[in-house]
């Protein structure tokens, strides 16, 4: 009953759509939608205490209604699929983020060194989340971001037809593997290895391309 007045929302603006004076394009109705789901998001946070209008830092308010996601993690089918705990990402929050993915899910890592850590999903196509991890000062602005996980592009004739995944790994001493395989050989191509330094950037520590012999287990690397 606490969002049915939105529901009636919804379908008031399908009616509109479909018939009136004036109908409405596919990209006004979306845009239609996309304010209403931004309202129902926020009129659920305001239920949590979470008020991102009256907040002084409304990011700081959003990162800590968030999950933690403990460590160590790494790429599973399921993780990137369901992203289990990740929550919304209000629309006023992704503009402070600078963040251009669709339908925004976001959880938080445990801090570390003085950096706030939030991992953000974003709907590539069709519910296939592309994964960044973002680091966060001490005003909770962004100051670095990694992709850990990206979803391929189907009409690019480039990829090889093996479909490499971009697996992952964040350890408990915050390194972060990101390793390119091959879904249906499990050989390797590239691993690159990642700290957070002191000015909250993500480095490169080291980079290992493999040759076409070499065959590892993602899942028992780390």
């Amino acid at each position: 009953m606490k969002y049915k007045w939105l529901g009636g929302l919804v379908v008031a603006l399908l009616l509109c759509a479909c018939g009136g004076s004036h109908k409405m394009s596919p990209e006004e109705l979306a845009h239609k939608l996309d304010s209403v789901k931004s309202l129902e998001i926020r009129e659920k946070l305001a239920l949590q205490g979470i008020n991102l209008e009256d907040s002084d830092n409304p990011l700081k308010m959003f990162y800590d209604s968030l999950d933690i996601q403990s460590l160590p993690v790494s790429y599973t089918e399921d993780y990137v699929n369901f992203l289990s705990g990740f929550k919304p990402v209000p629309q006023e929050i992704v503009s402070y983020l600078n963040f251009e993915g669709r339908s925004p899910k976001a959880i938080t890592l445990p801090e570390t060194i003085g950096a706030r850590l939030l991992l953000l999903a974003a709907d590539e196509q069709e519910h296939q989340y592309s994964l960044w991890l973002y680091s966060l000062d001490d005003e909770y602005i962004p100051v670095d971001k990694l992709c850990l996980y990206a979803i391929e592009d189907e009409d690019d004739t480039s990829i090889d037809p093996e479909k490499y995944i971009q697996y992952f790994s964040i350890t408990s001493d915050y390194e972060i593997h990101l390793l390119d395989y091959s879904g249906t050989t499990n050989k390797a191509r590239l691993e690159e290895v990642y700290t957070i330094d002191e000015a909250r950037k993500f480095v490169l520590q080291r980079s290992e391309e493999f040759t076409p012999t070499d065959v590892v287990n993602p899942s028992a690397m780390y």
